[in-house]
């Protein structure tokens, strides 16, 4: 793990036979994610892929800055 400052990190995972990958202890705890928490996968072809809260996707939708 990258520590750039205290608010941001840089890290890699790996992704699994089944597509899937371990959400790192440090983002867990940055971004309060517990067992059960529902995660959006945001996907853009130019920009990436970002993961967030299921809370926090729909609380930026309901403020407009993200697109329904």
């Amino acid at each position: 793990m990258k520590n750039i400052t205290k608010d941001r990190f840089i890290v890699s995972v790996k992704v699994g036979e089944k597509g899937q990958i371990i959400v790192p202890k440090e983002a867990r705890e940055m971004f309060n994610i517990k067992p059960g928490d529902t995660l959006m996968v945001l996907g853009d072809k130019e920009r990436g892929i970002a993961l967030m809260k299921s809370d926090d996707v729909y609380e930026l939708m309901s403020k407009g800055v993200i697109e329904k």
